[in-house]
């Protein structure tokens, strides 16, 4: 069992900045995937924004390559989400994720389906 908390959400100017924060506890094996996916407001459907494996690759979604970047420190039990150039379809509840051990992740979509995941912090970007 993985606990998930999140912290760093707020709202910004769309070209703004945040950083995200996601601390585990528990099991915090690294030998798993973990991410972010995000559900706007509104939406039934929840978007996969990145993640990474147990070997450190990391797929991000279309939507957010290039603006976003994922990192993970395996000492602290942390994983961070830089997002740069936010844009207003960026708001969105963000939530950190993590599969079960041994697993592994090719898609940013995959963590939509994880078994773990935090309570959410929210992301509002204005135009």
């Amino acid at each position: 069992q993985v606990s998930l908390v999140e912290s760093g959400g707020g709202s910004v100017q769309a070209g703004g900045s945040l950083t995200l924060s996601c601390t585990a506890s528990g099991d915090t094996s690294s030998n798993r995937c973990m991410g972010w996916y995000r559900q706007a407001p509104g939406e039934k459907e929840q978007e996969g924004v990145a993640v990474i494996d147990r070997k450190g690759n990391i797929n991000y979604a279309d939507s957010v390559k290039g603006r976003f970047t994922l990192s993970k420190d395996n000492a602290k039990n942390t994983l961070h989400l830089e997002m740069n150039n936010l844009k207003p379809e960026d708001t969105a509840t963000y939530y950190c994720a993590a599969d079960q051990t041994g697993g592994w992740c090719y898609s940013a979509a995959d963590s939509v389906l994880w078994p773990y995941y935090g309570q959410g912090t929210q992301v509002t970007v204005s135009s």
